[in-house]
């Protein structure tokens, strides 16, 4: 496995790749939020088949794909100043901090259904009338 050194290495790797193709290719300079929410609900359909298969080489290059399209989203909101990877990043930092007390606050849980009835709780708690409140509305019904 690679160093975490070697990973923000990467990352960053990606993101100036990102600049790149999005100042000097013609097709990736055209699109926008729009053109490519197609393209990612294929991509994380094409992970999900590889998960369900277990190929593990799969599921690593779907992975690759749908981050370039976080990134390319990400890019995308910098050019309209209205964020960037950063903002992405430290926004789901919070919520991963403000959804787990029972590791950054002093809730004690005693197993799994605790956590979860917790979970519950916050979302109730953040002004969701319900926990599927959220749930998007593209989502096919029997998945909901």
């Amino acid at each position: 496995m690679n160093s975490r050194k070697d990973q923000l290495k990467a990352f960053d790797r990606l993101l100036t790749i990102m600049d790149e193709l999005r100042k000097q290719c013609p097709w990736d300079k055209k699109q926008t939020m729009q053109t490519l929410r197609h393209l990612t609900i294929e991509e994380t359909y094409e992970l999900g088949d590889a998960i369900l298969d277990n190929d593990l080489q799969e599921i690593k290059g779907e992975l690759g794909d749908l981050l370039l399209h976080i990134v390319f989203y990400a890019k995308i909101g910098s050019e309209t100043n209205d964020f960037d990877i950063a903002d992405v990043t430290n926004a789901i930092c919070e919520k991963l901090i403000n959804r787990h007390p029972h590791i950054y606050g002093d809730v004690k849980v005693k197993d799994e259904e605790e956590v979860k009835q917790n979970w519950e709780n916050l979302k109730l708690r953040e002004g969701k009338t319900s926990v599927l409140q959220g749930v998007p509305k593209s989502l096919p019904a029997l998945v909901k």
